[in-house]
């Protein structure tokens, strides 16, 4: 399930210049000489370990509330959990799946999902995996009372249940192409079924850790500053066994303390570097930036369909009007692409390229032109009606998209209102619709969990939790209807593809920029995979020594 990225940074410098990058291998960006934008490379695989550490310090822009699975749905959570428990696939660097804890699946009918559970597993407790510790796990996000984050994951499971010694069945209530993806993600994490209970409600906090089958073990966690794992020597899969002894994260919210740390050694690494810190950390003695594929969009989220925005016209005004061009070359130094849809290209690697590529040139494109876009919104009525912004101290990037998209409104005839709120209370907006009374718009980072777009397009659903206008288009709900009850890569991607038409014609949120995966890593380490799966994929396991 995507996630918006509530980010508690303070604010920094805002503009940037444009820089030249390269890294070990991956794909080139080049330099576009028509709009100025740098190049840059993507990297697949940094520069093999030589051996073991002792310990790696690493960097996370907020501490987690808890590292419960059923509540593990935003960055810092699952940077860390990802290396700590385990699902029954695994979400790979190159966004494929592949076996996990679950050395296997079926799917003997469109409704049947059977599961054969890896033998000889243990928990960091010592105990054996069992089928049981499945059913547990997977029944608890169908629970009303856990209240878990991932239930649309489960929405059309029936049940659950242990059908061998190492066989568990999930039975959908109608066919679902998206629930086995899931499995590689949160939804799908398999922990002790004894440590669920013995630990109740307190199961994921400072006090309790979690009790799972990582190549990590949690160890520590002390509140406000830091948290530690420690190597699982008994790990199962010896291809990711852990080169580090131990991992400790420290909370880093403030900007420039986290680069400051980077570029002192004080830590040896971070995931989503701060984008205005590109420049500076690429020339850095003390290590290399790298990047790496990702699934994530930032998006201007309509929240309000009752006033001027409820026109889809008025809409279509807004994005030609907002300079998304200058919100990539400003925001993050050129490192991005102008988004057409509200999900990557990445998102549609398990579709047939010759079915996905003609439906993706036909997408209605919104070239800034503030004059057209001005007759447009002028044509719907718009005749100074008051917008309200949210807005929040959480990075410079937030800053400017608020900037540009202020500056939008008001060029089609919008009086635009900017509501500034605490991080705290941005993060309300995405749970607490009573949060977003009175708020026409806000921005989002929005990353899929599965390589499917359907992970975006059904949280826009009619009735969906994340459809925070309550957006409801019935040929758009059939199309994803339709695509979630086809397992056929063509047809899925077809209606996948009719389902994003509909949406980019109507434009409920509005895409704004596409950027890589960042990373920093220090002179002393190296083996990681840069990559957006690192909130699934034990991506901690990989770095050792560099040579």
């Amino acid at each position: 399930m995507p996630r918006p990225r509530p980010r508690s940074a303070a604010l920094a410098a805002l503009p940037l210049t444009a820089l030249a990058l390269t890294s070990c291998s991956g794909t080139a960006h080049p330099a576009s000489s028509a709009d100025g934008a740098p190049a840059y490379r993507l990297t697949t695989r940094t520069a093999s370990s030589t051996g073991d550490v002792d310990s790696f310090t690493w960097s996370l822009f907020a501490e987690p509330v808890s590292i419960d699975y059923a509540f593990s749905f935003d960055y810092p959570p699952n940077t860390v959990l990802s290396n700590v428990c385990e699902s029954l696939l695994r979400w790979n660097p190159d966004l494929t799946t592949s076996p996990g804890l679950a050395t296997g699946y079926a799917n003997p009918t469109p409704t049947t999902w059977v599961y054969t559970i890896r033998s000889g597993v243990r928990f960091h407790d010592g105990t054996p995996l069992t089928a049981d510790d499945v059913v547990a796990s997977l029944r608890r996000n169908l629970d009303p009372n856990t209240g878990s984050d991932w239930a649309y994951a489960f929405r059309n499971v029936k049940s659950v249940d242990k059908t061998g010694p190492m066989q568990v069945t999930v039975t959908l209530n109608t066919p679902d192409s998206t629930f086995n993806a899931y499995m590689a993600a949160s939804p799908g994490t398999v922990e002790s079924a004894a440590t669920l209970q013995a630990d109740g409600k307190d199961y994921g906090n400072p006090a309790r850790g979690v009790n799972c089958t990582g190549p990590f073990a949690f160890s520590s966690w002390t509140p406000g500053q830091s948290l530690v794992l420690k190597r699982f020597d008994d790990y199962w899969d010896q291809s990711l066994r852990a080169k580090a002894k131990q991992v400790k994260f420290v909370f880093l919210s403030d900007e420039t303390a986290r680069v400051n740390a980077f570029q002192s050694g004080e830590v040896d690494g971070g995931w989503m570097v701060p984008a205005d810190s590109y420049a500076q950390l690429a020339t850095s003695s003390k290590g290399k930036l790298y990047y790496g594929q990702n699934t994530t969009v930032a998006d201007e989220v309509v929240g309000n369909l009752q006033g001027p925005l409820g026109d889809a016209r008025v809409r279509q005004a807004l994005l030609m009007a907002i300079d998304r061009k200058g919100i990539v070359k400003a925001g993050v130094g050129g490192i991005g692409e102008v988004a057409d849809s509200l999900v990557t290209r990445n998102t549609w690697n398990n579709s047939p390229q010759s079915t996905v590529d003609p439906l993706l040139k036909a997408l209605p494109q919104y070239p800034y032109d503030p004059a057209k876009a001005k007759q447009l919104a002028a044509s719907a009525g718009v005749h100074g009606q008051s917008v309200v912004i949210a807005s929040s101290p959480l990075d410079s990037q937030s800053t400017i998209i608020t900037q540009a998209v202020e500056q939008a409104a008001t060029a089609i005839g919008l009086k635009p209102q900017i509501d500034t709120v605490s991080p705290d209370k941005y993060t309300a907006l995405f749970t607490d619709p009573a949060a977003r009374k009175g708020i026409d718009l806000f921005e989002t980072f929005w990353y899929t969990s599965i390589t499917d777009p359907l992970d975006m397009y059904g949280s826009l659903r009619t009735g969906a939790f994340s459809n925070y206008g309550n957006w409801s288009d019935p040929q758009f709900d059939a199309a994803v209807d339709q695509a979630a009850g086809t397992s056929d890569p063509a047809a899925h991607a077809a209606a996948a593809a009719k389902a994003q038409q509909i949406a980019m014609e109507q434009l409920p949120w509005l895409p704004l920029y596409s950027e890589p995966v960042s990373v920093f890593l220090g002179n002393r380490i190296t083996g990681l995979q840069p990559s957006i799966d690192y909130l699934y994929y034990p991506w901690a396991a990989e770095i050792g020594a560099k040579g």
